[in-house]
């Protein structure tokens, strides 16, 4: 009784080993983390079976609320990596200068720290979008600044030799760690297999195990400090151990007071784990009150079972508080998956726009200064948005940069194609200038004027140059011009006076005309032929209201000889009407031969008028002159078809006087 007494007490002084989710490392192979999970398991089980009593029947019955609990804690345990994964993937250091990448690749390259494969991948697409943009910055200064993209030169950037010699120090330092973790898991597996034969040596009768305790808890402490085995092992190897261990407290006896005093400090400890559980729905941090909880399992894992009769109801009361907590946690990560969802989406958008501005037309350099500051916007917009989800945040960013990237690169070629055409461009206008410069001091006042306007003309057609040059060609441009033109307004200062006196006497001209519109008195016919050949006989008017004169004259004139072409049309038709009764009287060849003359009349108006309308064609108006010689033809045409109306109204009215008869 001394003996089982004094090995209970023992029990009770041991600090038991928490047996803890495993941290997620995402450079493990799938099978390693697989070995751990179930290490874990076995442990807990082991943990729940080592403190209960070793009779057959009381051992059966204790045994059902651990595997309970086990089932639920691995359950835990799968919701807790996949946390920890999120955790990794979102509680990211935003990176500001290369400088700093670099800082934190060097702490790995040379600290005892071990590199994380998700962080060294996160670490060089910062590194490389951070480049990346700095290089862009540096062209588009280039660029702007009036470099040519075709010469552009890259220039060498050391901090990304060093980053690149840095990461290579990583490389070798993780591919090292992995050869020494294979090799400790070997070395573990040896160790193990070890524990296990001795265990199954002790294994031998209930007065061994009691006297073998000691050195049984021993191996058991032992075998928790070893860590993982090779992954093909480890479920073969726990089968092993349980069986040995179970087969050793089946034999092992323990006395009824000591268990239940042992049943009652268990009580106490969970209790109190409860407590510590359900005050954990207060922390306001969800990811600490997770891990937290993570360590209560722990403890209570370790800690020994309960009455038989109270074990369900603190298990429930812990799972409880546990479900709390579990659930905040799973709430906050699927609301940050959800964010991420929703800045892939925002990304997305900002991909197709960019991917639109490169499919789009431009037509000139504005349309490219335009749309570079949209790229530039939509730059910025994305810099605002957060993580895209981990699987998609490069393949979105490369998507984007891409997109960016052709945008410039067509823009270069552009402005390497427009500085061509510039240099094409300021070629021309220079030999305008020259033409322009040997024309300056010629005393030709009309012919030269007229060719320093033809030049001035081709000057517009030209296409564009970058403005500081052309601001200056033009001056040069003006100035030969302006030379010519203030010798010539200095001579010719006593015609321009002439013309101004020309100018009132032709819009005199032009209100009567126009009053005489208004009257249309019996003798109008006559007075517009006499102011017609006074406004003829008036001299030049100034070139600049010269225009504006003929259009004003020429749109009065029309309006009055087409009134004049009516009325007269009317008045002689209705005189051969009158007269039409007395040719009547003559005979009927009379009429008819009156018919016949009018049918030769028509004939040759017509024929006439097809001529006008021929010659019409071949003239030109690029000149004022052309047009008005135009505009004079279409006047005397009107007025041929207009005889010709008349001339049918005639033959109307000779083919109703024989109706009559």
């Amino acid at each position: 009784m001394d003996s089982q007494d004094n090995l209970l007490q023992e029990e009770n002084k041991e600090v038991k080993q928490v047996v803890e989710t495993p941290e997620v490392e995402t450079q493990k192979a799938p099978e390693a983390v697989e070995a751990e999970a179930v290490e874990a398991e076995a442990a807990t089980r082991l943990q729940h079976s080592e403190t209960e009593d070793a009779e057959a029947v009381e051992a059966a019955v204790a045994e059902e609320a651990p595997k309970a609990e086990e089932a639920e804690e691995a359950a835990e345990a799968e919701e807790a990596v996949e946390a920890e994964e999120a955790v990794e993937a979102v509680e990211r250091k935003v990176y500001q200068t290369k400088a700093e990448v670099l800082e934190r690749v060097k702490e790995l390259a040379h600290g005892d720290e071990a590199p994380q494969k998700d962080e060294v991948d996160y670490l060089k697409t910062a590194f490389y979008k951070l480049h990346i943009a700095e290089r862009e910055a540096q062209l588009k200064a280039y660029i702007d600044n009036g470099g040519d993209p075709e010469t552009y030169q890259i220039t060498p950037d050391e901090t990304e030799n060093v980053f690149k010699a840095e990461m290579g120090l990583i490389k070798e330092r993780r591919a090292q760690l992995f050869r020494e973790q294979e090799e400790e898991k070997e070395a573990n597996l040896k160790k193990k297999l070890e524990i296990i034969d001795k265990i199954k040596a002790m294994v031998t009768s209930p007065e061994e195990a009691n006297k073998t305790y000691q050195e049984f808890k021993a191996l058991q402490q032992e075998w928790r400090d070893i860590k993982s085995v090779p992954a093909e092992k480890a479920n073969e190897l726990w089968r092993n151990y349980q069986l040995y261990v179970e087969q050793f407290y089946d034999l092992l006896k323990l006395n009824s007071e000591a268990r239940e005093y042992d049943f009652k400090k268990n009580l106490e400890i969970k209790t109190k784990l409860c407590e510590a559980a359900e005050k954990l729905a207060e922390e306001p941090d969800v990811i600490s009150a997770f891990h937290q909880l993570q360590k209560l399992h722990g403890e209570y894992r370790e800690t020994g079972p309960v009455s038989k009769e109270l074990r369900e109801g603190i298990w429930e009361r812990f799972k409880a508080a546990s479900t709390v907590i579990n659930k905040r946690h799973q709430q906050h990560f699927e609301a940050i998956r959800a964010r991420e969802e929703e800045n892939l989406e925002k990304k997305t958008v900002l991909c197709e726009k960019a991917e639109a501005i490169n499919s789009g037309e431009k037509k000139n350099s504005g349309d490219w200064e335009r749309l570079t500051k949209e790229i530039i916007a939509l730059q910025a917009e994305w810099k605002t948005i957060g993580f895209a989800p981990q699987k998609m945040n490069v393949k979105i960013f490369e998507r984007f940069r891409s997109a960016c990237d052709t945008f410039f690169a067509q823009k270069a070629e552009f402005f390497k194609s427009l500085k061509e055409t510039f240099k094409e461009n300021a070629d021309k206008k220079r030999a305008l200038i020259e033409k322009a410069k040997a024309l300056q001091d010629s005393t030709e006042w009309k012919s030269t004027s007229d060719k320093l306007i033809n030049l001035q003309k081709e000057w517009k057609q030209i296409g564009m140059v970058p403005k500081k040059l052309g601001d200056q060609l033009w001056e040069e441009f003006l100035a030969a011009c302006n030379k010519f033109f203030e010798a010539r307004n200095a001579a010719t200062s006593g015609t321009r006076g002439e013309e101004q006196a020309n100018l009132e006497k032709k819009r005199d001209v032009i209100s009567r005309l126009k009053a005489a519109a208004e009257e249309a008195g019996d003798d109008i016919q006559q007075q517009v032929q006499k102011l017609v050949e006074e406004y003829q006989s008036i001299g030049h008017v100034p070139f600049r209201e010269k225009d504006k004169l003929y259009e004003e004259y020429h749109a009065v004139l029309d309006k009055l000889y087409k009134e004049l072409n009516v009325s007269v049309a009317k008045k002689r038709l209705s005189k051969f009407k009158d007269n039409l009764k007395q040719v009547a009287e003559r005979g009927e060849s009379a009429l008819d031969n009156e018919r016949a003359r009018l049918m030769r009349q028509y004939e040759a108006i017509k024929q006439e008028a097809q001529t006008y309308e021929n010659n019409l064609g071949f003239l030109s108006v690029s000149s004022k002159k052309g047009s008005s010689l135009i505009d004079e033809m279409n006047r005397k045409v009107q007025k041929l078809k207009d005889d010709m109306q008349l001339v049918k109204e005639k033959i109307k009215a000779i083919d109703a006087e024989n109706r009559e008869k």
